[in-house]
Formats: C-alpha cells, sequence, structure tokens
C-alpha cells in the first residue's frame, strides 16, 4: 500500500459515469506538492470514455490553502520547490512546470465536464485548481484568492485565462495585483461560481447538479460543451462553422439510430 505523500494525498471514487477526485490532506487544509500534481495528472491520463462528470473535492475545512509552505523554502535542493525551479536553466524549469499545469488543465478532457465543490479557502493553487473546471460550487463561507503577484510570482497553473474568461479582463486584474479575498456572494455575481450554499447542503447541491449533467445525451453534451469551449477563442465565423458542422454530426447519428 502507498503512503500518502506517494499518492500526492489524491484519492478517487468511482460510481457510474461519475469520478471523485478529492484532495485528502484535511490537516495541512490540502496543501498541495508536485506529488499532488503527478497524481492529478495520472487521474487525467487514466480516464476512460464512461466517466462524464468529475467532480473535485477538499476533505476537511478547506478545499486547499495552496502550495504546501516547504516549496517557498530558500533552499534549491528542496525538490519541486520555487528555489529549486530559479535555480534550473529557464527550460528545463518551463518543461517541469508544463507537467505540474497537465494536472490541472485535463479537468477540461473533451466530453467531460468537471465540477468544484469549493468549501472554505481556496488560494493559489487551490484557486486556480477550482477554476480548473467547468463549474463551481461554493459554500457560503469559501473565498477565493490568487495571492500570487503580493509573493513576487504569478498564477501559473492555467488560472489566468479561466478567470479572464469568468470574470473579465478587468476585474481578473484586480483580483490578481490586489490578491484580495472574493467571497461566495461575490464569486456568484461575478460568475465565478455558479452557485453559494450552507455548508451542509454542499453535497446535496452537487449531487443534484451531477445528476442534471448527466441527464442529456452522452453524444449531444460531449458536442455542446465542445461548442461552448471553443466559442471563447473562436470569432464569429469560426464558431458558427463548429455549429454547423456539430449539428450536421449529430443529425446523423440521430438518423443512423432511426
Amino acid at each position: 500500500m502507498s503512503s500518502p505523500d506517494e499518492n500526492g494525498w489524491v484519492r478517487t471514487a468511482r460510481e457510474g459515469a461519475v469520478l471523485t477526485v478529492t484532495l485528502d490532506r484535511a490537516d495541512q487544509l490540502n496543501a498541495q506538492t508536485p506529488a499532488t500534481w503527478a497524481a492529478l495528472r495520472a487521474v487525467g491520463e487514466g480516464l476512460d470514455d464512461g466517466v462524464r462528470v468529475v467532480v473535485v473535492r477538499g476533505a476537511g475545512r478547506a478545499f486547499s490553502a495552496g502550495l504546501d509552505r516547504t516549496l517557498f523554502s530558500p533552499d534549491p535542493g528542496v525538490s519541486g520547490g520555487l528555489a529549486d525551479l530559479g535555480s534550473m536553466p529557464a527550460d528545463q524549469a518551463q518543461e517541469r512546470i508544463r507537467g505540474y499545469q497537465a494536472a490541472f488543465r485535463w479537468l477540461r478532457s473533451p466530453g467531460v465536464v468537471s465540477v468544484a465543490a469549493v468549501q472554505g479557502h481556496a488560494i493559489g493553487a487551490g484557486a486556480q485548481l477550482a477554476l480548473a473546471c467547468d463549474l463551481r460550487v461554493f459554500t457560503e463561507d469559501a473565498q477565493l484568492r490568487l495571492p500570487e503577484a503580493t509573493l513576487g510570482l504569478v498564477p501559473d497553473l492555467t488560472g489566468t485565462s479561466t478567470l479572464v474568461e469568468l470574470v473579465g479582463y478587468s476585474r481578473a486584474v484586480e483580483i490578481c495585483l490586489t490578491g484580495r479575498a472574493v467571497g461566495a456572494t461575490e464569486a456568484v455575481a461575478t460568475g465565478l461560481a455558479n452557485v453559494a450554499v450552507p455548508l451542509d447542503q454542499l453535497d446535496a447541491t452537487v449531487a443534484d447538479l451531477t445528476a442534471a449533467l448527466l441527464g442529456p445525451d452522452a453524444d449531444a453534451s460531449r458536442e455542446t460543451l465542445a461548442l461552448l469551449r471553443s466559442a471563447v477563442r473562436n470569432d464569429p465565423a469560426q464558431q458558427d462553422a463548429a455549429e454547423r458542422a456539430a449539428q450536421v454530426r449529430r443529425l446523423g447519428a440521430l438518423a443512423r439510430r432511426d
């Protein structure tokens, strides 16, 4: 049996088409390490076509408080630490970070809808993990923060693109450069969260949302999700063409089914 640090404090549970991924380090507020990212990346690489919804959670009272404090050590001998990355040749450091980003980016894999169930703090890497998902359910006490710039760093775990998609450029600038906390009420109002609920309703709300997401035809859901994701980068003509092509595929599939 592997130890918690060997599996990155990440556990998974599969029920039908729903995969639940839990950060399981409650005593450290689910602080993340390179082992966490390796484990998350492995989950993504192991996805099969039967998974339609991925729910990401944090055990205990926080979703994730961000990086493990040991990663801030000034000792370049701390593997995966910031000093370790800073002492590497630039191309090698960027390749290392590319691997870390893969732990987050798979949450928008084709055909999979990802849902973050966020309670308590979602800070730094924790905020970016929540942002990597398609949908976010917050508890009323949840707070999201991206303090990297205030620490002399930048958000580098796929957070900038998704934040701008959700709240727009100017608000993303303000959130990132001040590093302030975004509470649940504001998160819902600005599109960072889909809904905010009392803590004791989080599980039921996520379960209801998951059931609703599984309602549509799987292939129609996959095509619609692809269209919505491409809409943020396509110009209108490209998006119109993508819609036409997707609809023709769906009509053809329905005709063959009948």
